[in-house]
């Protein structure tokens, strides 16, 4: 058990390292692509552990208590996830419904700590998080369970594995409609425009984060890479066919989140009204029409 825990920890470590490396080389791409120098690749590394170095303001127990949740319910979430067939901490335990709920504590503890700083401007971005959060996930859990009848399991490295075993036949290329669903939820989770609604820098001022900073914010922003670790990393499991060694597993990694990266920096920013609207007219109408495709006529591409 002690080797397992161990074994998680590094996983989340290495989510962590590997997504704020890609997050800094990025961020030199989208700088290049709009004719900028943009910054050093690991100046996001320098950021964080500057803030990290540095004192914070404490806004009362619930506040300090809630940084610490947020990340802790994080790391323990990025734990569970499997990053090839072989590299697995918690054999067996990798469902998708513990990722369900264990991230939930995470993005509780966020809003509980910004809630408690009695900033509108705090809370305001939180109503708008859970708000976007109950938009993109129905459409996206109907396209997972519609996976979990077809597989007849919830495993992640399980339902990777089915995927390798039909001849690398990726769901998203099964489920077409769900593909795109998984797209477009994927970058309301990881708060892309044109879902980046409830941060809006210019409007409510990083809404959940405008009260941080210090370590605080440095722990913030480490719960915030590892978050994007664990969806990007569940897209890869779920619609790629997860990987066989962790060489395939990094091509993947990048390819998905650059790809969601550029699309983001050609969009404008919905409102919180037109992100609820989308989501339960164009993307849920293809969830429930593949699920019905694919369940009750049994055309699988």
């Amino acid at each position: 058990m002690i080797l397992n825990i161990l074994f998680g920890l590094g996983v989340a470590l290495f989510g962590f390292v590997l997504q704020t490396a890609l997050g800094g080389i990025n961020r030199k791409v989208i700088a290049r692509l709009q004719k900028r120098y943009g910054p050093k690749w690991y100046q996001e590394f320098l950021d964080i552990f500057k803030l990290l170095s540095k004192r914070a303001t404490s806004h009362g127990w619930i506040f300090d208590f809630g940084v610490i949740m947020a990340l802790g319910g994080i790391i323990a979430t990025a734990m569970f996830m499997p990053i090839t067939n072989e590299l697995v901490a918690f054999d067996g335990y990798d469902n998708f419904f513990i990722f369900v709920y264990l991230i939930a504590v995470g993005m509780l503890g966020m809003a509980m700590s910004a809630s408690g700083s009695g900033n509108p401007l705090a809370s305001i971005g939180v109503m708008r998080a859970l708000t976007t959060m109950l938009a993109y996930e129905v459409p996206f859990m109907v396209v997972v369970l519609t996976i979990i009848n077809i597989t007849g399991d919830s495993s992640i490295s399980m339902i990777a594995e089915f995927q390798q075993l039909a001849n690398n036949h990726w769901f998203i290329i099964a489920l077409p409609l769900g593909g795109i669903v998984a797209i477009l939820a994927l970058m309301g989770m990881l708060g892309k425009k044109p879902f980046e609604t409830y941060i809006a820098p210019a409007e409510i001022a990083s809404g959940p984060m405008v009260e941080y900073g210090g370590k605080q914010l440095g722990m913030l922003f480490i719960m915030h890479e590892i978050t994007v670790f664990i969806e990007v990393s569940l897209f890869v499991h779920l619609f790629l066919g997860g990987a066989e060694n962790i060489f395939v597993f990094l091509v993947k990694y990048v390819l998905v989140y650059t790809f969601v990266n550029l699309i983001s920096n050609v969009n404008g920013r919905f409102k919180i009204d037109q992100v609820v609207t989308f989501f339960y007219k164009w993307p849920l109408l293809l969830a429930v029409s593949q699920a019905i495709i694919a369940i009750y006529l049994g055309w699988v591409i």
